[in-house]
């Protein structure tokens, strides 16, 4: 029996059954993480300084061509929520839907460093393939979750930190009531 060609792709099945059982482990604590620690932004997931905007992400991304592409894990393990299950437009639901996409924020954030791991049994050019599927895969899915949120909170009514209003002048105000 010729095994030459299974020791071959053991470098693709090693880090194929690697990155499953990481989603599955990150998704599976993800689910556990009470509704009160995802109440409140954290330091990773806030608004960044730099002024996040919808307006960034459609126009300078283009996320709402290829946002409906990505799928909804959210209700793939037991105890997970899938978004469209808060679908409806009440205030508790959508503070929910504003919590669940800090959770998929996390879990985007926490599955991205594996390609590290890989190092451990692949040659540079497989981690370097690694953190290449890390990026592509995470990355849209991060943006999603801030895009989303960012629509939530103008759907809430919530004004970001460091944000303006649209009606508010962009420049000094020129006029001479005060």
């Amino acid at each position: 029996m010729n095994i030459a060609p299974l020791l071959s792709s053991a470098p693709l099945l090693s880090s194929a059954i690697g990155w499953w059982g990481w989603c599955l482990l990150v998704g599976g604590l993800a689910n556990h993480l009470p509704l009160s620690l995802l109440a409140q932004d954290s330091w990773l997931t806030r608004p960044r300084p730099w002024g996040e905007r919808t307006e960034a992400y459609e126009l300078g991304l283009g996320i709402r061509r290829w946002k409906p592409w990505l799928p909804d894990a959210g209700g793939a393990l037991p105890g997970g929520v899938a978004k469209t299950a808060l679908a409806r437009r009440d205030r508790a639901c959508l503070e929910r839907l504003v919590a669940e996409t800090r959770r998929a924020e996390l879990v985007h954030l926490a599955l991205w460093p594996f390609w590290l791991v890989t190092a451990l049994w692949l040659p540079p050019q497989g981690v370097l393939i690694n953190l290449v599927f890390a990026t592509l895969f995470n990355l849209p899915c991060l943006w999603v979750q801030r895009y989303n949120r960012l629509r939530l909170r103008q759907i809430l009514g919530e004004q970001q930190p460091g944000a303006r209003h649209r009606s508010q002048p962009q420049g000094p105000s020129t006029s001479a009531s005060s």
